[in-house]
């Protein structure tokens, strides 16, 4: 008698659209369904951070910040929720406000935790980068680190390594620049 193997069918985001709300909120990797874990407060904190200098940055330049919950759906087998993003001034028509974004932000922010970590560093940094976003933060809210990846060549480059005593300047977003203590107070 030959085997039988499980099948995982691929999830569109259409079909996870019309799943009952269970309080969850969940990212598809080509179809494959991934449970985003709730942060924890320090994430959280973090995250606030970013969006308050982004916010600054958006009401300076005119663009358009959000925070997750906000789907980016890539494809319709493609679809992330990183923590933090940005569209520049120039892009922002390109959002419609009653629907969800159908493209890739200017800048993804994710803070990490153990919990994302391998796959803020692997598949969402490599599809990210698939799709064209220019600058991608890992954030380090434990070690108070900012990492900058800018995409070069289809792949994300680490542009640079922030500590909490260092000064931001984006390589892509012209004009965003800060202490980088902003994100790691409490």
């Amino acid at each position: 008698m030959a085997g039988v193997s499980a099948v995982h069918p691929r999830v569109s985001f259409a079909e996870l659209c019309r799943w009952p709300d269970d309080g969850r909120q969940y990212e598809l990797y080509d179809g494959e369904v991934i449970v985003v874990p709730a942060p924890i407060p320090r994430h959280q904190r973090v995250g606030i951070n970013v969006v308050s200098v982004l916010r600054e940055y958006e009401q300076r330049t005119g663009g358009l910040v959000f925070y997750a919950p906000f789907d980016v759906v890539l494809t319709e087998y493609d679809v992330v929720q990183p923590d933090v993003v940005f569209f520049r001034a120039e892009r922002r028509d390109l959002i419609d406000m009653m629907r969800p974004t159908r493209v890739p932000p200017d800048l993804a922010v994710e803070v990490s935790s153990p919990s994302t970590e391998r796959r803020d560093r692997g598949r969402k940094m490599e599809l990210l980068a698939r799709f064209g976003v220019p600058e991608y933060w890992i954030i380090d809210p434990i070690g108070n680190l900012l990492e900058i990846y800018q995409l070069q060549s289809a792949s994300d480059i680490l542009a640079a390594v922030v500590g909490e005593k260092d000064h931001v300047e984006s390589p892509t977003l012209a004009g965003l620049s800060f202490e980088a203590v902003r994100l790691f107070q409490e």
